[in-house]
This record gives structure tokens, C-alpha cells and sequence, in this order.
């Protein structure tokens, strides 16, 4: 399924994008991390023949997503090469986000590629190694990325770069748009901090800071060969449509790479509209970064948790959001990042915390 055809009533029947956290072992320390990754694998995640259940239950969606193999670093699993290659025999597409460590060689990254991975999601904070660095947690990872993109290109494998903004690397936004329009990727997601796991030690931008980099990102979207999108924060849709933008475009639509390359997910999609996550002992959360436990596999049905699911069922009803976003006229298109207004509230329905805009408001003219 693309992302094309994908139509705001397929919502309440199936995800877009599954993401199956299938470990939280990793080598890295990253100041951001969701998911506080350790060193070894925890004793109970989801055995082998668990993750096999897991992806049959994710092919019978009435439109099964794509499913984005995660983690930790999920090349710290033994068997992911084999969950690869059950789930696109099951007629799942499949990318992988590994971490930037010794393991990620360019033979692992061929052995992904032969078992069906259809995209590689990357992550790059900084355009210069002192800034990513620091927030990876070791010296070399800056270069250590930039051999991944390398050997992405080698391959001839679709990258998504993913980037988080803090306060560490928001005078960055405009240098790293310059070096990713190097290296040929075909997506670059923005992601606005949400304060859980490691992430809340870390010091998220300003409201007012968000429209600044908001303004960058869509320069870059009208002029750069990649498409661009934001994570965690959907009132970029808000901006882009003030400004006469279509973040839905149909493909060859002049003023949107993003559009014109085919990525741009569809309008509405948010924290557990369109989005389903299963971390690695079987925790069923809407996001990654909504860590609401709605179930756990394989006591419970992926399926019916996302169609049928009480948490599930109002995060895709926005007329039911509290305070501002629930009376904004861009709620259905935006709706607030509900990660970031439970993280800061406890709340997941109530207003996205870091957003600026007054509904009704009419933008200033522009010259």
C-alpha cells in the first residue's frame, strides 16, 4: 500500500505504519532516547516464534502497513534477517532503522536489502560531528553515519534521514538541509522533542521557536530533492497550509518535493491514527512516544486494539481534544502532538503544549 491511496476512512480499520520495536539492546547512550536503550536484550521480549505471530497478526489489516523494524538498534537481534524475510513473505514492506555502531557494515546493510528492507531510516542531529556526537554519546558517530549513507547509496537503498531538534541543534536546521541535499536520500523527518525516556533530560525548543524552524523547513521543501516531513509535531501541516501549501499534494505538484517524490503521509496521520507501536516484551502503545499501554501481544490482538480500543478511539476523534486543539479549525489535519500534551500534561487529549496558534486567527499578510 502507498501512501497515495491511503484515504482518512482506512483510520479506524488499519495503520499506516507499524513500528515493532524487536529489541532494546544497543550500544549507543543517545540524550534523546525514547526508549532508554541498555546494553543486552531484556529477558522477555518477544521470542522468535512471538515475532512470527506478531507479523502474521500485522498481515491481516485490511491494509496491511508498512512495518518499520526498530528499537534499540535492531541489528542487535539475532534473528532479524529471518523476521525480514517471514514478514515481505507475508506481503508486509519492511524498513529497518539500525544505529550507527560497528555493526552497521555494509554487509549487514546488503543482507537487509536481499531479505526485502524497502527503506533504511537513518538518524543525523547535527551537520557537523561535534554536535551529533554529543548527542549520540561517543566520539565517531558523525562519521560513522555518513559511511551508512554511503553504503545506502552503493546499494542503491531508499534512506529516510531522522532528525531531532533540541535546544542543542536548533541553530543547525538550515546546514544540516544543506548537507543531506549531498547525499541523495529520499526523505528527511524532523522530529520535535517529546520529554520521555532519556528525551526528558534534554531542553525542547519554544513554541515560537517551532513556527522559526518551521519557516526553514518549508524553504527547504519548495527547493531541495528530498521530501520533508515533521514527527511529533503536525501543526507543520497548520503552517504550510497557511501559506498556501497542500501537505497532501498529489505527485507532480510543482511546489512540493515531498509531494513530488511520493512520501508525504497523508493528512490526519498522528499518535495512534495511522500509527501503531509494539515494544519489545509486546506493550501496544498508539506512538513510540505515547507510552499508554493498551494491551500487550500476544495476549491481545494488534488488530482489535487499534480498531476497537477506547485510547485508540478518541486519539482519531480531534472534535473530543480539549482546550484549544479541540475547537481548531486545523484539529482534523493537525490535532496536536498527543505524545508531547500527554508527556507534559498526563493527558494524551489535551493541548499541544508547544503550539502558538489562536484558532480562528487570520495569518498577517506576507510580502
Amino acid at each position: 500500500m502507498s501512501h497515495s491511496d491511503y484515504t482518512r476512512a482506512d483510520f479506524d480499520r488499519n495503520p499506516l505504519m507499524f513500528y515493532y520495536e524487536v529489541t532494546m539492546a544497543c550500544d549507543l547512550v543517545c540524550k534523546h532516547c525514547r526508549a532508554s536503550a541498555q546494553e543486552n536484550p531484556h529477558p522477555d521480549e518477544l521470542t522468535h516464534q512471538q515475532s512470527k505471530a506478531l507479523i502474521d497478526q500485522v498481515s491481516t489489516f485490511p491494509r496491511p502497513p508498512m512495518m518499520v523494524i526498530t528499537g534499540g538498534d535492531p541489528l542487535k537481534r539475532a534473528d532479524l534477517f529471518e523476521l525480514i524475510r517471514y514478514a515481505t513473505g507475508r506481503g508486509l514492506q519492511v524498513a529497518l532503522t539500525p544505529s550507527a555502531t560497528p555493526l552497521a557494515t555494509f554487509e549487514v546493510f546488503e543482507r537487509a536489502r536481499d531479505a526485502g528492507v524497502r527503506r533504511l531510516g537513518i538518524s543525523l542531529d547535527g551537520a557537523d560531528a561535534a554536535v551529533h556526537d554529543a548527542f549520540r554519546g561517543w566520539e565517531g558517530s558523525f562519521e560513522r553515519t555518513l559511511h551508512m549513507l554511503d553504503v545506502a547509496r552503493r546499494l542503491k537503498m531508499a534512506v529516510q534521514i531522522n532528525t531531532s531538534i533540541t535546544r542543542r541543534n536548533i541553530h543547525q536546521v538550515d546546514a544540516i538541509a544543506e548537507l543531506l541535499a549531498t547525499q541523495q536520500i529520499a526523505m528527511w523527518s524532523v522530529f520535535f522533542l517529546v520529554p520521555v525516556g532519556r528525551g526528558v533530560e534534554e531542553e525542547r525548543i519554544r513554541p515560537e521557536e517551532y513556527e522559526t524552524v518551521f519557516e526553514r523547513l518549508w524553504h527547504h521543501a519548495n527547493c531541495k530533492p528530498y521530501g520533508i516531513k515533521t514527527t511529533e509535531a503536525p501543526h507543520y501541516r497548520r503552517f504550510v497550509l497557511q501559506r498556501g501549501g497542500d501537505p497532501l499534494a498529489g505527485p507532480g505538484d510543482k511546489n512540493d518535493a515531498a509531494a513530488r517524490r511520493g512520501h508525504r503521509a497523508p493528512l490526519g496521520v498522528g499518535d495512534g491514527k495511522g500509527v501503531m507501536f509494539v515494544g519489545h516484551t509486546g506493550e501496544i502503545y498508539p506512538a513510540g512516544f505515547l507510552p499508554l499501554n493498551c494491551g500487550r501481544f500476544p495476549d491481545d490482538s494488534v488488530v482489535d486494539v487499534y480498531q476497537n480500543h477506547p485510547t485508540f478511539c478518541a486519539l482519531r476523534n480531534p472534535d473530543g481534544f480539549k482546550g484549544r486543539c479541540g475547537i481548531c479549525e486545523y484539529r482534523h489535519v493537525c490535532g496536536g502532538s498527543r505524545a508531547r500534551a500527554y508527556a507534559v500534561t498526563g493527558d494524551p487529549l489535551e493541548t499541544e503544549p508547544d503550539c502558538v496558534y489562536i484558532p480562528g486567527q487570520v495569518p498577517e499578510p506576507r510580502p
